[in-house]
């Protein structure tokens, strides 16, 4: 993994959104992509990134006394720029696996904006770096998410 660089693992192109969406339409983006968390960029510069936790805890609670009605409006009207985490840490693609694993785990996180001269290239994720180990312990080229497993005899003498 330390020979590995981001930029052979990371997920392109990276699924971006503007500070100006919805709560309501970002989730929808996430489940529709199948993705957990989106850098915010405005005027080509990243200035944010949001996740399906982020999402999660900006609704209200099941104790509401709103209606559904309410409660679909409040997030229709709510945007990314009220709930997202500001200034994200983020890495280069010629920056090492290795070095994006120490730093989600460091800064307790599940994936990082990739950025080349200041531009959001991609995303590398916990998922990533599965699939990388995966695939170095496999001997493969690349593991996809569908067939994700090794053998357990696979690698004995």
């Amino acid at each position: 993994m330390s020979q590995q660089h981001v930029a052979e693992w990371m997920s392109t192109p990276p699924v971006v959104i503007a500070p100006s969406m919805s709560l309501e339409a970002a989730q929808r983006l996430m489940q529709q992509q199948h993705v957990r968390r989106l850098p915010v960029v405005q005027d080509g510069r990243l200035v944010g990134i949001v996740t399906w936790g982020d999402l999660r805890a900006a609704q209200p609670s099941a104790a509401t006394t709103l209606s559904v009605y309410e409660w679909r409006a409040l997030l229709e009207q709510a945007t990314i720029a009220e709930c997202m985490t500001r200034d994200p840490i983020t890495i280069a693609p010629e920056a090492t696996a290795l070095d994006a694993a120490q730093q989600m785990l460091e800064h307790k996180i599940g994936g990082l904006p990739v950025l080349e001269c200041g531009r959001v290239v991609g995303m590398i994720t916990e998922s990533d770096l599965f699939r990388l180990l995966l695939a170095e312990a496999s001997g493969v080229a690349e593991v996809d998410d569908d067939h994700a497993t090794i053998s357990a005899g696979r690698n004995a003498g």
